[in-house]
């Protein structure tokens, strides 16, 4: 293991090889998420239940970044092309992406689960979450994907429409919970190829239902200041937390 400074991890900051799949690409967070991804040298895989969105997304990528190494693809199709899928729909559409890509997930992969319960996903506010039976959206999708896969939550308090301004700096952690931290420290690796990203060890999967709650509390904030603002935790101190 490499050696790491402050709480970042360098374990995997190094570019990888392997496609990183972000289903959903063709949402806000999605795309900014592939954005910012293939702006660091990745080869990035866009899924949408529909191939010409997914194709149209990419073509709207190489407008930005015009050196991006991405591709589109249905949903099940992407999943299938690397081992870290990114998760980035609406709650509302979780459940049904997971029932899609049960023959599409494989043992051995880590699905990284972005869904944040708002009440938006029953025409409610966006400042106001939902209960969820297990606990938390994370907690859902990891009772949903076939066995052998491991859920890790991330990316919940990350501003879409930052991700997608690449003109806008980013400066913010990023909470990551997982019961694995082999898992946590791969995405961990993947979260800190987009700069002014820094990944925290928030935990064990189960502390997503505290970080999902973060979401809507931002919104309400950002709403009345007009800005996008993000979460920093302070005093971290030196070492890794990933070992």
């Amino acid at each position: 293991m490499g050696p790491v400074a402050g709480p970042r991890c360098e374990i995997h900051s190094a570019a990888m090889p392997e496609p990183i799949p972000i289903i959903g690409g063709t949402g806000a967070l999605g795309w900014g998420l592939a954005l910012r991804l293939a702006g660091s040298g990745q080869q990035v895989v866009i899924g949408s239940r529909s191939a010409e969105r997914a194709t149209q997304a990419v073509e709207r990528l190489l407008e930005a970044a015009p050196n991006a190494d991405a591709e589109g693809l249905v949903n099940e199709e992407a999943a299938r092309r690397g081992p870290i899928v990114f998760l980035t729909v609406p709650f509302r559409a979780q459940s049904e992406n997971l029932n899609n890509l049960r023959e599409a997930l494989e043992p051995g992969q880590i699905l990284v689960d972005c869904t944040v319960p708002t009440a938006a996903a029953v025409s409610g506010k966006a400042t106001r979450s939902l209960g969820v039976w297990q606990g938390s959206a994370a907690q859902q999708a990891q009772e949903m994907v076939p066995e052998g896969v491991t859920v890790v939550a991330a990316l919940h308090t990350v501003s879409a429409p930052t991700l997608g301004d690449t003109d806008a700096e980013l400066d913010e952690d990023v909470l990551i919970c997982g019961d694995r931290r082999a898992d946590k420290a791969r995405v961990a690796g993947l979260v800190e190829l987009v700069p002014g990203l820094r990944a925290v060890n928030a935990g064990a999967l189960e502390m997503a239902r505290i970080v999902e709650q973060l979401t809507p509390l931002l919104i309400s904030i950002n709403a009345r200041y007009k800005r996008h603002a993000g979460i920093r935790i302070t005093g971290l101190g030196v070492g890794s937390h990933w070992e």
